[in-house]
């Protein structure tokens, strides 16, 4: 896996989150990627967005090195037509070049696409834009998840409006960059040809609505703010406290899972309850379920408790924070460490698949 793409140049010209996600993507599987950082603003903007308990002294944040692990790094000025012409000699010999300007900024560098590939015919050109390339707006992930209905929907009806704790649609816009760029490279393994690859943060988003962009399209319902409910199927969402103060959800999907997790929690008699007969009577009658079962989890201790609906394949799991995440083998397995500009940095994998 990490030799992969080795013998693959990548420039990267981007900053913040997508762009260079995308470019850690081919650094982890072996490719040479070379991270371009502007000279005048001291690099990646990301490397002075740091929590209160970093070293203030570091030159790197534990955000940059997020989605910067195995990039060669310099720094230019791209106003400066000596350190254009050390920007354009490495882009003569790249593969894919990552680009993330503002609409009308990569011209006045010198590095929109059809300046690129009158030096690089065969380059791969991938560009990420906020709302499109023609679109002039400033455009952070905060932006496009109010922009694009992931806020209306996100949170409770007391919270109102709330965003999610990474930035997702930054990372969906990674993927689907991804994705172009892949599509890019098996089309010129088969013709030659370059190609430009470009997606938006906005479209990236929409395209992730998935159901609920089909329940509004299909079902003229408006996705309103339920916390983690899901608005098809119950129990999926609840929270439930156990006898050690855990917080345990469920995503029971069908019938026998509901009758199995009645049978554990000796719960027998909600099975042929006409409220909860079928999964369209449990959504109809979703509080008056979770009354029904909050007393069950109540009385029992979550670590047993789990282990016995793992075993009999009820979806369930319990609420844990990074710590207790990271302190499971599986997601520790995910973690790199490595020594970068004097700062001792970890990060996790951008590429989780296998391919044997």
């Amino acid at each position: 896996m990490e030799a992969f793409f080795k013998g693959l140049k990548v420039v990267e010209l981007a900053n913040v989150l997508a762009g260079p996600a995308a470019g850690m993507f081919f650094a982890e599987l072996g490719a040479e990627v070379t991270k371009v950082e502007n000279k005048l603003t001291n690099g990646d903007v990301t490397r002075s967005w740091k929590l209160s308990a970093e070293d203030p002294a570091s030159a790197l944040s534990a955000y940059y090195a997020s989605v910067n692990r195995g990039k060669q790094s310099i720094m230019l000025n791209l106003h400066d037509d000596g350190d254009r012409q050390k920007a354009y000699s490495l882009l003569k010999s790249a593969d894919i070049v990552i680009c993330n300007y503002k609409p009308g900024d990569d011209v006045k560098l010198g590095m929109d696409h059809e300046s690129i590939r009158k030096i690089n015919p065969g380059i791969i050109y991938a560009g990420i834009s906020g709302f499109g390339e023609d679109v002039h707006r400033t455009a952070y992930d905060l932006v496009l998840q109010a922009e694009t209905g992931f806020m209306h929907m996100n949170g409770t009806p007391e919270s109102g409006p709330v965003k999610m704790p990474v930035a997702l649609i930054d990372i969906l816009a990674a993927h689907q960059l991804k994705e172009g760029i892949l599509i890019a490279l098996i089309k010129r393994m088969r013709t030659g040809e370059g190609s430009k690859v470009t997606v938006s943060l906005y479209d990236a988003a929409i395209a992730s609505l998935a159901n609920q962009a089909g329940n509004w399209l299909m079902a003229n319902e408006d996705p309103q703010r339920s916390g983690s409910l899901h608005p098809n199927i119950a129990p999926y969402g609840e929270l439930f406290i156990t006898s050690d103060n855990k917080q345990l959800v469920l995503a029971i999907g069908n019938n026998k899972q509901f009758a199995q997790l009645c049978n554990i929690l000796g719960c027998e008699k909600l099975i042929e309850d006409p409220r909860f007969l079928n999964n369209p009577e449990r959504v109809k009658n979703r509080k008056a379920l979770f009354e029904e079962l909050k007393p069950a989890f109540i009385n029992r201790d979550s670590l047993p408790l789990m282990e016995e609906l793992i075993k009999n394949d009820i979806p369930a799991g319990m609420i844990r924070s990074l710590k207790e995440v990271f302190a499971e083998p599986q997601a520790a397995s995910l973690v790199n460490s490595w020594i970068a500009e004097g700062t001792g940095c970890k990060n996790v994998k951008t590429a989780a698949f296998q391919v044997k």
